[in-house]
């Protein structure tokens, strides 16, 4: 399982665990699964979609960065 947190300039969208999470990055739209290597990078405009024990959910982002290490995920992202 991973850690997930989604924030914006305005609030927390989502906290909580989640078995993958998907993102635009810059260079192209990659996979976050457990035990991901570390990465920071840049995101764009584009759906970040992440599974969650009830679901996948999606969000529309206009842009942001994420930054994985040891199983925590987080996004700073422009809804």
């Amino acid at each position: 399982m991973l850690k997930l947190r989604v924030v914006s300039p305005e609030k927390i969208i989502f906290d909580g665990e989640v078995q993958s999470v998907s993102v635009p990055g810059t260079l192209g739209a990659f996979e976050i699964l457990t035990d991901h290597a570390p990465i920071i990078s840049s995101l764009e405009k584009g759906v970040v979609e992440y599974a969650t024990n009830s679901g996948k959910k999606q969000l529309q982002i206009t842009g942001g960065f994420v930054e994985v290490k040891q199983n925590e995920v987080s996004l700073c992202v422009e809804v």
